[in-house]
């Protein structure tokens, strides 16, 4: 799980991230990582993106990434953009690996199964312009055991930031554009 977050955390190149979680060893990670940690205070991944979404908005951020850290071939979280609502499905269109949206809009999030198809109706319930993006190294995403093995048969992607740079990012968390990159409390 480490090891996607890490390669997650590097797709956002020169955005500024967010770890959002409020566990412990999570949180020890992201500070190793040079990363800055959120906090919500919340349970439930729908609530925490809402949460997070919000102090994102009050920090200053315009305009928001959500990205999930079982995301093992992430090279790119930048290719996630457009004027509302844009989304970097996953290979079955069904979920929401990517999600790049406008703040203070009051959109609805429905992580779980048929997210993709939801999060297209909230955009146009709001509406919100939308657009999916397709780029493979964002579609493949861990939900499974059996999502295991082509990850594992892969060489595997060792993605770190470096120290200035992290540091750097950190700081800057409340620029618009902020990237919260979630980091599941639990291993498939």
């Amino acid at each position: 799980m480490r090891q996607m977050a890490e390669t997650v955390i590097a797709a956002a190149h020169d955005l500024p991230v967010w770890v959002v979680t409020d566990d412990n060893e999570v949180a020890d990670w992201a500070q190793e990582m040079h990363v800055a940690t959120h906090r919500v205070g919340v349970s439930g991944l729908n609530a925490a993106t809402t949460a997070a979404a919000a102090a994102a908005a009050a920090a200053g951020a315009a305009r928001i990434i959500i990205s999930h850290a079982d995301l093992p071939y992430a090279s790119d979280l930048r290719v996630v953009t457009g004027p509302g609502v844009a989304i970097a499905p996953d290979r079955r269109r069904d979920g929401t690996n990517v999600m790049s949206l406008p703040t203070g809009t009051g959109f609805t999030f429905a992580y779980g199964p048929g997210s993709f198809v939801k999060h297209r109706a909230e955009a146009a319930r709001l509406g919100l312009e939308f657009s999916e993006v397709y780029d493979a190294s964002l579609a493949w995403d861990v939900d499974s055991p059996a999502d295991l093995p082509s990850h594992l048969a892969r060489p595997a992607h060792h993605a770190s930031r470096r120290d200035s740079d992290t540091a750097q990012r950190s700081a800057s968390h409340s620029h618009p554009g902020a990237t919260a990159s979630k980091f599941p409390d639990y291993a498939h």
